[in-house]
């Protein structure tokens, strides 16, 4: 028998006997057993696993449970509480959100292009970043090591890269967000979320050759900008191609401006 150190955060201590709840707890398992193995044996469901860290390190189902280790299991979108910045915090985020600092607006507008909701504003002062990281629950983005040691920031990240592209591939590194993209689903402009619209109602604002050679759009119910897939589209899809893994790019059909 092996005997490895056990923890288990947030809902997954529902499937948990009473005695193993929000507790570390040594549990003894089976020499050749895997981590899926062990993590099942104890009543969770490997399909309520979103991440599995052992030692401190980052491990899918298939492996073995050595005696000795140390085995953390986190729900799904728990991921950011044990991110590098993120692991002590108390209240992990559910929702990915970001408000980045005056200096990052071509970082947000990537970021939106991704498909996750970043605020920006090149006249947000500190304080309102703040703010909205507070109020909201948002991760802080900067280049800005004083704004992350205010006290009412309580997930934020500090953006080493200063290239763009960069700074984009860094932060879905560090977070581990490769696998919650929908780029290309929301307004680059507004930060809005893009809704699919019928042709007839665009019509009026496409150009001829667009009207001509276009069927898809989506529109931004905030500004009003008109999403198609045109040379602005392959552009940006090209841009993230340099950045991520191609099977990320393929989880996302839909239309964007030309």
């Amino acid at each position: 028998m092996a005997t490895a150190r056990f923890r288990f955060y947030e809902e997954l201590n529902d499937f948990l006997a009473p005695r193993h709840r929000r507790r570390e707890f040594d549990h003894p398992t089976a020499r050749a057993a895997t981590v899926k193995h062990a993590i099942e044996a104890l009543g969770v469901p490997h399909t309520e696993v979103e991440l599995i860290l052992v030692n401190g390190e980052s491990v899918d189902f298939s492996t073995p449970v050595r005696d000795g280790d140390r085995i953390s299991v986190y729900p799904m979108f728990e991921s950011l509480d044990i991110a590098p910045l993120l692991r002590v915090r108390p209240q992990p985020l559910r929702v990915t959100r970001f408000v980045a600092d005056a200096h990052l607006g071509a970082l947000a507008r990537l970021l939106r292009m991704c498909g996750f909701d970043a605020r920006y504003d090149n006249g947000f002062t500190d304080d309102e970043v703040r703010r909205l990281a507070r109020e909201e629950r948002r991760i802080v983005l900067t280049r800005d090591r004083e704004l992350l040691k205010a006290r009412s920031v309580t997930h934020g990240c500090y953006v080493h890269s200063v290239e763009p592209a960069a700074q984009l591939r860094e932060v879905l590194a560090r977070l581990q967000l490769a696998g919650s993209l929908r780029p290309f689903s929301r307004c680059l402009h507004c930060n809005l979320e893009l809704v699919p619209v019928p042709k007839r109602a665009v019509l009026a604002q496409l150009p001829e050759e667009v009207a001509r050679t276009h069927d898809r759009f989506r529109r931004c119910d905030g500004c009003a900008r008109v999403y198609w897939e045109g040379s602005h589209w392959r552009r940006m899809q090209q841009i993230l191609c340099d950045v991520l893994p191609d099977p990320a790019l393929q989880t996302t059909p839909p239309e964007q401006d030309c």
